[in-house]
């Protein structure tokens, strides 16, 4: 059976969503709303959907879900006003930007009895899910130690509006951050202390993106290099390296070191691409992941260059509209994304203190997505 879902928010990755609905079995975009009307009717009108203003969206009783695509200051207001209607909610990352606001979404969401689900979703493609296999079989035993890097010099140079991006709630943790997190929470379990420290590169940002808002000047109010010791309730200790100061880089985006062996991953923006093993000291075992479900490469990605991605937004919201008709827990839940939320923000009190900060919740590793399970949520 579809799940009707309406849109709020038609920016930058909307189209991403949209068009990834094919794919999907249980899923059925019907409206989509935002701030700038004109921009709603214009994706409406090419995706066939039906434009509508927010309050609207909201008082249809057809509409199960809100997904929710706003900036990242918005998201709780937007997600809150449609738990408050009864709606289900799945955001796009994070969960919002401060804990106080992620508390209440939450506990919203219980009083109401709807559900919330929150990207990062590519923690469910078979890059993530295969590594996962390879921690859970105990094959590089018990993970000790490991090193994240998320490093560009930032996201003026592509993006057409990235000024959100250097307020409160942005930074290279709390934007892109969520992603590297949630793959380490979900393959070693929750965090309980972090250790940082930060600073800002440069004060000032010039867009330089073809557009309206090229030229424009962006003063940084938020960390752009965050250094972090992510301590986990397993025993592991994993730093992470975030910055939108780097010119090149050619440290990989996550390896971990098990008592038997070595597990590296590759970038947790996508949804596929190589994972490889090595048990003791032997050579590394690559696992291909392009040729398993969610995993081809269906889009091209122009960042820091133009490569080819693995882009399946909606994986997340596709498992929580199949889980919703099971009656089971869906994998990209709230209390998932709180506690990365926590995480996300403790690595900048942290910074901002330079001492440590001890997390106060914790959450479930989901079970894995097989292929199985991935081939039946696909259209």
């Amino acid at each position: 059976m579809k799940i009707n879902i309406g849109v709020i928010g038609c920016g930058n990755i909307f189209d991403a969503y949209i068009r990834n609905a094919v794919h999907f079995r249980d899923l059925s975009y019907v409206a989509c709303a935002d701030l700038n009307t004109e921009l709603a009717q214009r994706k409406a009108a090419l995706y066939g959907l039906e434009a509508m203003s927010i309050d609207s969206m909201l008082g249809r009783d057809d509409i199960d879900v809100v997904l929710n695509l706003t900036v990242p200051n918005a998201h709780a207001e937007v997600s809150l006003m449609a738990i408050a209607a009864g709606k289900h909610i799945y955001t796009e990352k994070p969960l919002a930007v401060t804990l106080a606001e992620g508390a209440a979404i939450l506990d919203a969401a219980r009083q109401r009895g709807v559900r919330v689900g929150s990207a990062p979703d590519t923690i469910l493609g078979p890059a993530v899910q295969s590594a996962r296999a390879i921690v859970d079989s105990q094959e590089i035993g018990k993970v000790v130690s490991g090193l994240a890097t998320v490093q560009s010099h930032g996201m003026e140079h592509w993006h057409p509006n990235p000024s959100f991006f250097y307020k409160k709630g942005g930074g290279p943790v709390l934007d892109v951050g969520p992603y590297y997190v949630s793959t380490l929470v979900n393959l070693l379990g929750p965090v309980t202390s972090v250790k940082a420290s930060g600073t800002i590169g440069y004060p000032e940002r010039v867009v330089t993106t073809e557009g309206p808002t090229k030229g424009d000047v962006i003063k940084v109010e938020t960390y752009t290099t965050l250094h972090a010791l992510l301590s986990f309730a397993s025993g592991a200790h994993v730093t992470l390296l975030a910055s939108w100061d780097v010119w090149n880089s050619d440290l990989r985006p996550i390896e971990l070191h098990g008592t038997e062996g070595t597990l590296r991953l590759a970038d947790p923006n996508s949804f596929s691409g190589e994972v490889a093993v090595s048990v003791g000291a032997k050579s590394f075992r690559s696992i291909h992941t392009n040729t398993m479900p969610f995993g081809a490469f269906n889009r091209d990605w122009v960042g820091d260059g133009v490569c080819r991605s693995s882009c399946y937004r909606g994986l997340g919201l596709a498992d929580m509209a199949s889980a919703i008709q099971a009656g089971v827990v869906h994998r990209c839940n709230g209390e998932f994304a709180f506690h990365v939320l926590e995480t996300m923000l403790a690595i900048e009190d942290a910074a901002a203190s330079n001492g440590t900060v001890n997390l106060r919740s914790s959450c479930s590793r989901s079970p894995r997505l097989t292929g199985e399970d991935a081939m039946r949520l696909m259209a």
